[in-house]
């Protein structure tokens, strides 16, 4: 049996923050954690010091030196011949080929359809070693056993299993928010004893000079009795002082994940419930007369929302592209269809983002006939509020702050008709909150592609459409 790993005293800083200091903890064999956190956190640096290929800033992990070690890094879907998924499992098979005593995974579930998930939950729960993983994956989640959630530069330790450390966040944000409210209560309390001690000093000195000119108290006497008066008040106004500060450093320490509450502005064309997309015996083909797809048969109504479903390389991309009219793309049978104007699409790399322009720009060209305080102040409600938030380049986003900023692209416009394309790929737990609170008060129609079912579920898809060997199935 392979000894514990121990990690000692470890810490990571970059040069614009520090991602996490001082962590100890020692790793039975046969441990099963996920490191999770928000999107820049540091929790594929963890890995890779795991891994042996970044150096830690100070601190050490020993034990992993004598191990057989599988490491599976993030598979970034792009143009090459493999895709995502492909390349995912290929890399996977080579890692288990080594009979991995450590095996690490970051964001293993990214690419995989639902029958591919599956089976990476089947391989992965039949695993015996130690399992290490990167993942926002609700589904993968709920099998691990341990968490190490970094967050504002420690990594705190749960053991239990997912539901049990969501339900303990939720006591502790209530906690939060419970401390905050008092603290608050404390420092306009301690903010009003300041200004009645700075009066009654005021009034104390103002007596204490009328007297001394009256001459109603010997002057050596009256210097003194004076000057213990001033440095009892300014004793008192130091420790009221320092009590204001304790609680401001406090409630600074507190934080509380924001959330995003945007203002719909709902036209008229997209209330009631008429026809927004009708397909009968559809049919797709990029050569004429050979149909990638048929049986094509959808509706949809103006405040609707559905899912696309299948298998990877079974169609969906093409039936998007379809109903955003792609030139390249040969349609037959009866299409009722938006203006592409009148759609808006996302996808999980937010292509819809021009990188050379700032956050500013991005809402302005949304909001031409706002003032520029309208844009900021809708900025503001997707938490974009800083000065240097708002003037970033988009290039130099996380992944969670362009999904917040798409979002806040599509609350601007508000198209009759939202593509959503895997978008919960990628999300931190946080952003995935922010996409589901956007995305459930989102009042016109919906087309979302996703294997994620808990994310369908939270953002009211109960119906949609399955590709089966190029056909579509009602499901």
């Amino acid at each position: 049996m392979p000894k514990p790993i121990h990690i000692h005293n470890l810490s990571l800083s970059l040069p614009h923050k520090i991602c996490f200091e001082d962590f100890s903890i020692q790793i039975p064999d046969a441990s099963r954690i996920a490191i999770i956190g928000r999107n820049g956190s540091g929790k594929t640096s963890l890995l890779k010091i795991l891994m042996g290929y970044l150096e830690p800033s100070s601190g050490d992990v020993q034990g992993c030196q004598n191990l057989r070690i599988g490491f599976v890094p993030q598979i970034i879907e792009n143009n090459e011949t493999l895709s995502g998924a492909e390349r995912f499992n290929q890399a996977l098979t080579q890692a288990l080929s080594l009979d991995p005593q450590l095996l690490l995974l970051d964001e293993p579930t990214n690419h995989l359809d639902r029958h591919q998930r599956s089976s990476l939950l089947r391989l992965l729960t039949s695993y015996s070693g130690t399992l290490i993983l990167v993942s926002h994956d609700h589904e993968l989640l709920q099998t691990m056993e341990t968490f190490w959630h970094i967050d504002q530069g420690k990594i705190h330790v749960f053991s239990g299993d997912y539901e049990d450390y969501l339900q303990d966040r939720q006591r502790r944000r209530m906690s939060i928010e419970k401390t905050l409210s008092q603290l608050n209560k404390q420092k306009k309390d301690t903010h009003t004893a300041l200004m009645k001690e700075q009066q009654r000093a005021a009034k104390s000195k103002a007596k204490g000079e009328k007297s001394i000119a009256q001459s109603k108290w010997p002057t050596v006497v009256s210097t003194a009795k004076a000057a213990r008066a001033e440095e009892t008040s300014g004793g008192k106004k130091s420790a009221i002082q320092d009590r204001k500060h304790s609680l401001q450093e406090q409630a600074f320490n507190l934080r509380l994940p924001e959330i995003i509450i945007p203002q719909f502005s709902i036209p008229s064309s997209a209330r009631g419930d008429h026809m927004i997309l009708s397909i009968a015996n559809g049919a797709v083909a990029y050569v004429e007369g050979k149909p990638l797809l048929q049986d094509i048969n959808v509706s949809l109504k103006a405040r609707e929302r559905i899912s696309l479903q299948g298998a990877n390389g079974s169609g969906k991309s093409t039936v998007l592209k379809a109903i955003l009219d792609d030139a390249a793309l040969i349609r037959s049978g009866d299409w009722i269809m938006l203006k592409p104007a009148d759609i808006g699409y996302l996808d999980q790399h937010y292509a819809s983002l021009a990188p050379e322009k700032t956050v500013f720009e991005i809402i302005a060209e949304c909001l031409p006939h706002e003032s520029a305080g309208e844009q900021r102040r809708h900025l503001n409600d997707f938490l974009f509020r800083k000065n240097e938030e708002v003037n970033v380049l988009v290039r130099q986003l996380s992944g969670g702050e362009k999904a917040r900023l798409c979002l806040a692209q599509i609350a601007a416009r508000l198209p009759k008709l939202l593509i959503l394309d895997e978008i919960s790929n990628n999300l931190d737990l946080e952003t995935r909150e922010h996409m589901i609170e956007v995305l459930k008060d989102y009042p016109s129609a919906m087309i979302i592609v996703s294997h994620d079912e808990d994310f369908l579920k939270a953002i009211g898809v109960e119906q949609g459409y399955q590709l089966v060997k190029g056909r579509l199935f009602r499901v």
